[in-house]
């Protein structure tokens, strides 16, 4: 980690049929777990459905240690089991590197015209 804020993006996909019980349990995420998430570094994390794919982004401090620190959590480990009934394709928290990597960012700066 350089010390700049990481963004990461990530690629899940619901179970035929979950997409109703997944919209309901994201209303009602436990405080405990907002919680441990922002604590553990995390800025933000906006998460879009396309039919059944899931696409995260995630501002956080250092995406590894925002991994490892909520690995052992009770309270994660019970919503990832909850995740875990309603995903198809997970991400199951032990790999810090397995976001998706950038195809192309808008430039910060506009390139000078020819």
């Amino acid at each position: 980690m350089n010390g700049r804020p990481m963004r990461i993006a990530l690629h899940t996909r619901l179970r035929p049929g979950a997409e109703t019980a997944y919209e309901q349990a994201h209303e009602e995420v436990p405080a405990e777990l907002v919680l441990a998430i922002r604590r553990a570094g995390a800025h933000q994390w906006t998460i879009w459905r396309s039919g059944l794919d899931l696409f995260h982004v995630i501002d956080c401090d250092d995406y590894p240690r925002l991994l490892a620190e909520l690995a052992d959590l009770p309270v994660n480990i019970a919503w990832q089991a909850r995740m875990a009934e309603l995903l198809a394709v997970t991400h199951d928290y032990t790999d810090g590197d397995a976001g998706l990597p950038v195809a192309w960012e808008l430039p910060r700066q506009v390139p000078a015209p020819p």
